[in-house]
């Protein structure tokens, strides 16, 4: 079943969803737009986790 996962995975695959984000407005501001893309971000369909 889906939910019965590990604790250790669980978190794993929370910091994932965390980092899994655009950069913010204000750090686009605050570079002067040099920085607009986060060149971490992972799509769940064409990129698997390594967990």
């Amino acid at each position: 079943m889906s939910r019965n996962k590990e604790l250790g995975r669980k978190i794993r695959i929370l910091k994932a969803i965390k980092q899994n984000r655009r950069v913010p407005g204000w750090v686009m501001m605050r570079t002067a737009r040099r920085v607009t893309q986060n060149y971490k971000k992972r799509n769940w369909r064409r990129n698997n986790l390594k967990l």
